[in-house]
């Protein structure tokens, strides 16, 4: 287990590669432990470099009357 910390693009790729090969592994076993580590440090540098922000709430409400096909008249 080579777990270092995500900081260049490079790093985070190579994370990603290694987690794809052992996600599957028993949560229990080594390789379980560095999954969930790894993911942990993917999920931080996401959230540092790729940062989504909250909707808009007047466009949420209408994607969600979209998907459930209400109009505004369903609203009251």
């Amino acid at each position: 287990m080579n777990i270092k910390p995500i900081k260049t693009k490079k790093d985070y790729k190579q994370a990603l590669e290694r987690l794809e090969v052992i996600f599957d592994a028993s949560p229990k076993s080594k390789e379980g432990d560095e999954a969930e580590i790894i993911s942990m440090l993917i999920e931080n540098y996401e959230n540092i470099h790729f940062p989504i922000d909250a909707p808009d709430p007047i466009v949420a409400i209408k994607i969600r009357m979209e998907e459930m096909n209400l109009k505004q008249k369903d609203l009251i």
